[in-house]
């Protein structure tokens, strides 16, 4: 009986083992993430704030689905105008996206979601007018500095 016990305890830890290396995964760097807005921010949103969004596509390596649409990602107002003496454009990063229930870590490059209107002597100075406003439903697209491990 005993050798049973050890060849079934064998068989469960070979299958656990397998099963893991199926599920590890990489996503290489420069893979397209595109994400639709669930919170609004704005240009003057403080530098530092996250924001909540969900894919927009599924992110597929060789054909395999890694991460699905509807997944919830995380991001970070990277760069904004929320300092008056600071006049940075609305630059924000994706920081980590939702998979099988937990958050990976991602590093993006940085998404200008648009650009409020300038006129002739805010361009000739740096500056822009207005505030640009970021509702939820936006689309942006960010490409992955760093290959992510699932």
């Amino acid at each position: 009986m005993k050798p049973n016990k050890t060849i079934a305890i064998i068989s469960v830890i070979s299958a656990c083992v397998t099963a893991s290396s199926v599920i590890a995964a990489t996503i290489p760097a420069g893979t397209t993430l595109t994400v639709s807005t669930v919170s609004g921010f704005s240009s003057k949103t403080a530098k530092g704030r996250s924001f909540e969004a969900k894919l927009a596509k599924d992110v597929s390596v060789k054909g395999q689905v890694l991460m699905k649409a509807g997944s919830k990602a995380f991001g970070k107002v990277a760069t904004s105008r929320s300092n008056p003496m600071k006049n940075e454009p609305l630059t924000v990063e994706l920081t980590s996206v939702s998979v099988n229930g937990r958050n990976v870590a991602v590093k993006t490059n940085g998404y200008q979601p648009g650009s409020p209107t300038v006129t002739a002597r805010q361009a000739q100075y740096g500056h822009t007018a207005g505030t640009l406003v970021i509702t939820p439903g936006t689309l942006m697209q960010f490409q992955l500095l760093q290959p992510v491990t699932l």
